[in-house]
C-alpha cells in the first residue's frame, strides 16, 4: 500500500472531513463540557445555560406514552413522513391555535425529529453550492452551521436593540437578495425574546415573493409566551403559504425536549423537498411518541397557563436581582425561556464575562458571541432553573463582584 495514501505532509491523514474546519464546535456542547468539568472539581453549578425545561412532561402525556409502548403495533418502523393521525392532529392544532384552515395533512405537513433536525434537513433540501441563506444574527447556531455544511453562503441579518431586534430587510443588498433561496425567522425570538408584528411578517412575505425566496419561520416558542396573542404565525399573512414554511416543536410548551418531536407545515413544494431529504436519512419518529404527541396536541392546553406563570415568576426574580446589581432592564420578559442582557461595561467580551460567571460564581450562562457576531456584548439567562436557584445565582454574583458598573 502506498504510504502517501495514509500520510500527509507531516503525519497521518486527517480522519475528519475538511468541511468540519469551517464550523465551530456546537455552543451548548462546549458549555456542557465546561459545566461538567466544574462539577467534577466539586463546584455546585447553577446552570442557566440551556433552555431545557426542568418541569416534567405533563402526566396525561406520560400515561398516553405508557399505553402506546405496551401496544406491539408501535414497535415497528413508523411512516417516514409521520403517522396519518399525528399529521392530522398537527393541522387541527394549528387551526385551533391560529385560526387558519386549509392545510392538507398529507401534502402540507411533515413530522420532524425535533426542530434542530428539521432545520438542518430543510437547509440541505433547499440550499445548493453558492446559494445565499439569510440568517438572523444573533440566532440559533444551526442556521449558520448547516448552511455552511450544505455549501451555501450565510448572509447575516443583524438583530439590533435599537430596531427592537427585528431584521432590516431594506439593508439586504439587491445582489444578495437575488442569490438567496432561504430566509429564517424566529419570533418569539431566541435569544433576544423579541416579538414580531403582523406588519413585519407582511413585509417579509412581500420581500420573499419579490425575490422568490422560501421563508422558514422557526416558531418553537409560541406556546411559552407571556402574551400568546403577540406570538403570531407567519400564516397570519394572507398568501404566505405560497412562499413560506413554519416549524413547531413540542419541546418547550409540553416539556418534551428529550422526546424529539415536532412538525413543519406550509408550502407543499418545500414540504416535498424536505420529505425527500428525510426519507433518505432518517426513519421517522417512534410511533409511541407520535401517539403521545397526538394526545398532547388534542388536549385543552390548560397546563400552559401554569407553565407560563412559573416562567413569569422566575423572570421577575431574575430581573429584580439584575436591577439590584445595576442592570437597566429595557426589555422585560415576554416570551421564550430567556432573558437577554448586556454584559457589564468593564468586560471586553461576552466570553470573558461568561468565564468569570462560571469560575468565580459557579454559574453557567452562554456568551452572546455564541449566537453570532452581533450577539457580542450580551449574555443570555435561561429560566430553566427554579426561583430559589436563580436568587442564589444573584447572591453569588453580588458576593463575587459580578455587577453592572
Amino acid at each position: 500500500m502506498n504510504s502517501d495514501l495514509l500520510n500527509e505532509k507531516k503525519g497521518k491523514r486527517q480522519l475528519a472531513a475538511k468541511r468540519l474546519d469551517s464550523i465551530p464546535p456546537y455552543l451548548f456542547a462546549e458549555i456542557d463540557k465546561k459545566r461538567a468539568a466544574a462539577q467534577k472539581r466539586g463546584v455546585d453549578v447553577i446552570n442557566l445555560g440551556i433552555g431545557d425545561p426542568d418541569q416534567p412532561t405533563p402526566k396525561f402525556i406520560l400515561e398516553a406514552m405508557h399505553q402506546a409502548i405496551d401496544d406491539p403495533s408501535t414497535h415497528n418502523y413508523p411512516p417516514y413522513v409521520g403517522t396519518k393521525e399525528f399529521r392530522e392532529a398537527c393541522v387541527a392544532w394549528f387551526d385551533r391555535r391560529f385560526h387558519r384552515e386549509n392545510f392538507h395533512p398529507e401534502q402540507e405537513c411533515l413530522s420532524l425529529i425535533g426542530m434542530k433536525e428539521g432545520i438542518h434537513n430543510l437547509i440541505l433540501a433547499v440550499i445548493d453550492q453558492g446559494d445565499y441563506c439569510l440568517i438572523p444574527n444573533p440566532g440559533y447556531p444551526v442556521y449558520k452551521t448547516s448552511t455552511i455544511l450544505a455549501g451555501g453562503t450565510p448572509y447575516l441579518m443583524p438583530l439590533k436593540e435599537e430596531n427592537n431586534f427585528l431584521i432590516d430587510l431594506k439593508a439586504i443588498p439587491e445582489e444578495v437578495a437575488r442569490k438567496s433561496k432561504l430566509l429564517f425567522l424566529n419570533y418569539p425570538n431566541n435569544p433576544t425574546g423579541a416579538f414580531a408584528s403582523l406588519d413585519f411578517f407582511k413585509e417579509v412575505i412581500e420581500f420573499a415573493k419579490k425575490y422568490e425566496i422560501l421563508v422558514c419561520h422557526d416558531n418553537a416558542y409560541s406556546e411559552v409566551a407571556l402574551n400568546k396573542e403577540k406570538a403570531l404565525s407567519i400564516f397570519d399573512v394572507d398568501g404566505a403559504k405560497e412562499t413560506a414554511l413554519e416549524c413547531f416543536s413540542l419541546s418547550k410548551g409540553f416539556n418534551m425536549t428529550g422526546w424529539r418531536v415536532g412538525f413543519a407545515l406550509g408550502n407543499k413544494e418545500a414540504i416535498a423537498a424536505l420529505s425527500n431529504i428525510k426519507t433518505n436519512v432518517d426513519s421517522g419518529i417512534f410511533k409511541a411518541i407520535q401517539r403521545a404527541a397526538v394526545v398532547a396536541l388534542e388536549s385543552d392546553q390548560s397546563h400552559l397557563k401554569e407553565l407560563v406563570k412559573l416562567y413569569q415568576e422566575r423572570a421577575k426574580v431574575a430581573e429584580t436581582g439584575l436591577k439590584s446589581l445595576g442592570w437597566e432592564i429595557k426589555h422585560p420578559w415576554q416570551g421564550t425561556l430567556y432573558i437577554w442582557q448586556k454584559i457589564p461595561p468593564q468586560y471586553k467580551s461576552s466570553i470573558e464575562f461568561a468565564s468569570d460567571m462560571l469560575d468565580k460564581a459557579g454559574i453557567v450562562v452562554p456568551p452572546g458571541i455564541g449566537y453570532g457576531e452581533y450577539g457580542e456584548g450580551y449574555f443570555r439567562i435561561a429560566l430553566s432553573a427554579g426561583s430559589k436557584r436563580i436568587q442564589e445565582a444573584i447572591e453569588r454574583m453580588k458576593k463575587n463582584g459580578l455587577s453592572y458598573k
